[in-house]
């Protein structure tokens, strides 16, 4: 529940964060009469963009819509992604904490517990339920096949630990497909913009616009949606491999605990006990 508190916490403040994002110098704003993206066509009053009068141009900052306007449509899902991307970053980043996948406490008290002979069966599966995390789980799963053959314990252990595996890789595949999807959207855009750039410079008269300036803008504002899916697509794949690196080292830790429960619950296990319990009485 507390978990649940603080991400609907995280994604309001996300949220809040997207509406009051400031005004940025993210890039230079053309000079008027300049075609603002690569799908504008430049209206006849452009007198400014001339080549005898660079220097009259007007330079300011850009907000961040008018930069994702400037891209075209594709910026958009491109925006969406990134979104996703810090969302759900930051969802795994807090819900692959050790702590909530090995609690320290509870796996030394419990191990050593099983070792000394203080826990049985059913106190050991109440131990399991209240602390319910992914450990838990797996030793849970082993406890249940208290006294049966080694290999019996392991197998119950080995399956719940391969499911516990998919629930910790939730939502590695959703970063992976931004990670994928991203750059391509960035290139269709592109390729999009740089399309509707030349069907422009080819429909208008070149006695009132400078076709270097018509081609140096629509290639300039083409080119924004692949810089904006390559940004968002190296995070991402970075986020992937370090979550994916994370959840390989924290199930390797699980196997290796549940291990040990196997020796010590298994029916071999009981049986040796009881020979060394019956020569130390003799």
């Amino acid at each position: 529940m507390k978990f649940n508190r603080d991400f609907k916490r995280l994604v309001a403040i996300l949220l809040l964060c997207g509406w009051l994002l400031p005004a940025g110098v993210l890039g230079q704003q053309p000079g008027e009469g300049l075609p603002q993206n690569g799908f504008d066509v430049p209206s006849a009053q452009v007198e400014a963009a001339k080549p005898e009068a660079p220097s009259e141009q007007i330079v300011a900052s850009k907000r961040l819509l008018d930069v994702i306007k400037g891209g075209g449509p594709l910026m958009i899902p491109i925006a969406i992604c990134s979104f996703i991307l810090v969302v759900f970053a930051f969802e795994r980043f807090i819900s692959l904490r050790k702590g909530r996948i090995l609690p320290g406490p509870f796996t030394r008290k419990f191990l050593q517990q099983l070792d000394e002979g203080a826990l049985n069966r059913e106190l050991a599966m109440e131990l399991c339920d209240d602390n319910g995390s992914p450990v838990a789980r797996v030793f849970k799963a082993g406890v249940e096949k208290w006294g049966r053959p080694s290999v019996e314990v392991e197998q119950a252990i080995l399956d719940e630990g391969e499911r516990q595996s998919n629930y910790l890789r939730r939502y590695l595949r959703l970063i992976n497909c931004v990670a994928t999807i991203t750059p391509l959207l960035g290139l269709l855009g592109t390729v999009l913009g740089m399309i509707h750039a030349f069907d422009a410079i080819s429909s208008v008269d070149s006695n009132l616009v400078d076709p270097k300036v018509m081609i140096a803008t629509g290639i300039s504002q083409a080119l924004l949606t692949t810089a904006a899916g390559m940004s968002v697509a190296i995070p991402a794949l970075i986020a992937y491999m370090f979550f994916s690196s994370r959840v390989d080292q924290r199930v390797t830790e699980i196997d290796s605990m549940g291990m040990k429960v196997v020796r010590v619950i298994s029916a071999e296990s009981k049986k040796q006990n009881s020979k060394t319990g019956s020569r130390s009485a003799a």
